[in-house]
């Protein structure tokens, strides 16, 4: 092999290496997303994955319940939104902004 092309290949090995430690760093740091005023909360974590939803009691209103699935959609899509951020920006300061298919 080329010394040229196995250099290519260990550092390629070495980012891939750096990506995945990011990406379990990730999996533990935590963001989250409230709307409604506070009265429901979403948490995300880097994966991204949902890790909780809290609900107020003040916002249950069983002749309302459209607007408590709303307040729950609206925080899930916001904290993974967050979630995604987090991730993008972590592996754009390994990879230096570039794009890496199939990696995140």
């Amino acid at each position: 092999m080329h010394p040229n092309i196995k250099e290519m290949m260990r550092q390629a090995q070495r980012l891939q290496n750096k990506m995945a430690k990011v990406q379990e760093e990730l999996a533990e740091k935590k963001v989250e997303a409230v709307v409604g005023g506070g009265m429901v909360k979403a948490v995300a974590n880097g994966k991204p994955e949902i890790v909780s939803v809290t609900i107020e009691k003040e916002v249950v209103d069983p002749e309302d319940v459209e607007m408590l699935q709303d307040l729950v959609v609206a925080a899930v899509n916001e904290a993974l939104t967050r979630a995604k951020e987090m991730l993008d920006t972590e592996m754009a300061k390994v990879t230096g902004g570039l794009k890496i298919p199939g990696m995140f």
